[in-house]
């Protein structure tokens, strides 16, 4: 019995693992690839990204570029599995209540408002001026793998606080990219996406754990999405949001009075899903696209220190990120009395929303949406990933300030 009460942990602690490990990884994938794009092999590099795949025959063949597969098709399951996420920390994580969900989901909206604004503001009336999107987003498997590394000593708390608020900043930008990043909606195919996922929700309502199920109505979704303008990827996490989050209880955990919910949660398909899925999410989706993503030429970026794109994007990933995240914390905790996350110190709470600004993974996502045109899209990248690592090398050095 205990070591099924052991079990219950082990969701969070799993995806805290997998988030905080695979930025190594993701780090490590985007150097190779900026490396790859600026050496010889980056014509080679580029012609593989844009080479035409395809899948069926005559009017039913899909064809895409590669880089086109990794972007709506692999990171659809992505989304799938922040999808998982999402629902289960709204249902049994630190999202479960209206008190412990109010300050990590003020803190994401302060933490994707004030950097929206700060960029809007710098490229107004501007060409770039549609890509206000890009510094909303937080990538959690940096942040949380820099705080590991750089803040040992920080509390449990506030680790706990980062990874909720992460989770709300990627449901803020799904929604975002849902509503402003999606052009020529054709409403007929997006009704019949919608149906097969309202159906995905009728099962779930049913309790039922059949997968395949799960995976036709899916498909049919993704494919509809495709066709209608919506990006492809909301489909995924809506998908995850329908998977059944409770199954049958086995006779100990019906004795379990304490955890009944919870119990019922280890077994379900959601439980399952999120288990087998999380660490090919973190160690081989999310590679590959920085692998895809983060090559960028630098010769033939033209990136310009001065241009308001970058300007943009770097006081809202470097300043908006920790002003919005931690003056709403501040100022949420003033109103209620209530402590600073984990017993946290305010320099410990600043450093922590410092590392919101590493932007990478969702950013750079972003990006693909908002610039259509290769040039300025290079320019964004760039600009992500050198204000990324001045956000994740100041959130490490000011953490590393406040411990002495």
């Amino acid at each position: 019995m205990k070591r099924k009460l052991r079990k219950l942990m082990t969701p969070f602690e799993a995806f805290l693992t997998w988030e905080a490990g695979s930025g190594v990884i993701l780090l490590a994938s985007a150097i190779v690839a900026l490396v790859i794009a600026n050496s010889p092999l980056g014509p080679a590099y580029e012609h593989l990204l844009h080479t035409e795949l395809g899948i069926g025959s005559g009017d039913w063949r899909l064809s895409m570029s590669l880089v086109h597969w990794v972007n709506d098709g692999l990171m659809t399951v992505f989304f799938f599995v922040i999808g998982l996420e999402i629902k289960r920390e709204f249902l049994y994580g630190e999202l479960r209540t209206k008190s412990a969900m109010v300050l990590p989901v003020c803190a994401a909206l302060g933490g994707m408002i004030v950097p929206a604004l700060l960029y809007s503001l710098i490229n107004l009336g501007a060409p770039t001026a549609g890509g206000w999107g890009i510094p909303m987003a937080t990538d959690i498997a940096f942040a949380l793998g820099i705080m590991t590394l750089a803040a040992g000593s920080a509390p449990v708390g506030l680790v706990v606080f980062l990874t909720a608020l992460a989770i709300v900043d990627d449901l803020g930008a799904i929604i975002v990219i849902a509503l402003f990043y999606s052009s020529d909606v054709s409403l007929a195919a997006l009704g019949i996406g919608l149906a097969f996922l309202a159906g995905a929700f009728v099962l779930s309502r049913l309790r039922v754990q059949a997968l395949p199920a799960y995976l036709v109505l899916g498909l049919g979704a993704w494919l509809a999405f495709l066709a209608s303008g919506i990006h492809p990827t909301i489909a995924g996490v809506v998908l995850g949001c329908a998977i059944p989050a409770t199954a049958s209880l086995d006779d100990d955990v019906l004795h379990d009075e304490a955890h009944p919910k919870e119990a019922g949660h280890h077994g379900s398909l959601l439980h399952r899903l999120e288990e087998a899925l999380e660490p090919w999410s973190a160690y081989v989706i999310m590679p590959i696209f920085a692998l895809g993503n983060a090559g960028v030429s630098i010769s033939g970026a033209s990136l310009d220190f001065t241009s308001p794109l970058f300007l943009g994007i770097a006081a809202g990933l470097v300043i908006g990120k920790p002003l919005g995240i931690y003056g709403s914390v501040r100022i949420l905790t003033k109103i209620t009395g209530a402590p600073l996350p984990g017993g946290a110190s305010p320099g410990q709470a600043l450093s922590a929303g410092t590392l919101g600004g590493i932007g990478f993974t969702m950013s750079i996502f972003i990006a693909t949406l908002a610039f259509p045109e290769a040039e300025t899209l290079a320019a964004a990248k760039l600009s992500i990933l050198v204000s990324s690592v001045v956000a994740g090398v100041l959130g490490a050095v000011m953490f590393q300030v406040v411990k002495k």
